[in-house]
């Protein structure tokens, strides 16, 4: 069994796949069993390795970086954050006809928030203190957000945004998604140094276990940039009481969470499953 086909120009994996790439390269884990994680992500296959451990393979040339990226700045980060992040035990090579970098991280026991398994009030004292110990990071050296990754200054993706809103006229309450809009563009841009970001806190990639975020994984969109891209949970997951509790504990000043979209959760739930990644970069 292999993980369902999602992108043109997928890599296709298979259980076989891992196998042969352990044996050839990390042999002292050959000889535990594979099996393939039904709810793979978007950009990665994922193998369950034994007990304790999860092969994770991009599927898809946009991702083929992460696995060096997480092997170089995950150690570095983990130490300061309150949370479980995924610092990979091992990564592989190209080889037996896959293209790219691999990984071996520990698997992380639980499941992703489904509404009704997560104390809210808590999680938002806890994904405060995660942004801020994260954005507290020194960022010497670190991979610097461009193109049109979130965490690029918003403006740049002003050209881009327009006119996705007028192609879903009608779809979607675009008068509602053009004003939270203006107001991101009209805020003060972030002109202290850059942050560290994880640039996709959503449900999907955080993980509870007894009621409690416990860790927070996929780390594709890390990177040096503006802040704002952090405070989705605000919208992704938070409810009123627990928002309020996120956004006082989390410290950003108002001009931050106008280029986050705080007026408008709604608005900017669209605006964030319309990745600012996808948009043509001549158009910006």
């Amino acid at each position: 069994m292999a993980p369902a086909q999602m992108h043109d120009g997928q890599v296709a994996t298979s259980t076989d796949l891992v196998r042969r790439l352990l044996s050839t390269q990390l042999p002292h884990l050959a000889d535990l069993p594979v099996r393939p994680v039904e709810e793979s992500g978007t950009d990665h296959a994922l193998y369950r390795l034994g007990l304790d451990l999860v092969v994770r393979l991009p599927i898809i040339d946009w991702a083929a970086e992460q696995a060096e990226s997480d092997q170089r700045w995950l150690p570095v980060l983990a130490p300061q954050v309150n949370l479980a992040i995924p610092v990979p035990v091992a990564v592989g090579r190209p080889g037996d006809g896959y293209p790219w970098p691999w990984s071996v991280v520990p698997w992380i026991g639980g499941t992703t928030p489904d509404g009704t398994n997560l104390d809210l009030a808590s999680a938002a004292t806890d994904l405060a203190q995660f942004v801020r110990s994260l954005h507290a990071v020194p960022g010497e050296g670190g991979p610097v957000k461009s193109g049109t990754a979130r965490g690029v200054p918003v403006h740049r993706l002003d050209a881009g945004v327009r006119p996705l809103i007028e192609e879903l006229r009608g779809e979607i309450d675009a008068s509602a998604v053009t004003r939270v809009w203006d107001e991101a563009m009209a805020a003060a841009r972030w002109d202290s140094p850059l942050v560290w970001i994880h640039g996709d806190i959503a449900p999907g990639n955080l993980i509870v276990r007894d009621r409690r975020l416990v860790a927070v994984i996929d780390f594709g969109g890390l990177g040096l940039g503006d802040p704002a891209p952090d405070l989705a949970p605000a919208w992704n997951l938070l409810d009123d009481r627990s928002r309020a509790i996120f956004r006082a504990d989390v410290g950003y000043d108002d001009a931050a969470w106008a280029r986050a979209g705080d007026r408008s959760p709604d608005a900017l739930r669209w605006l964030y499953q319309h990745d600012p990644a996808a948009l043509d970069p001549a158009s910006i």
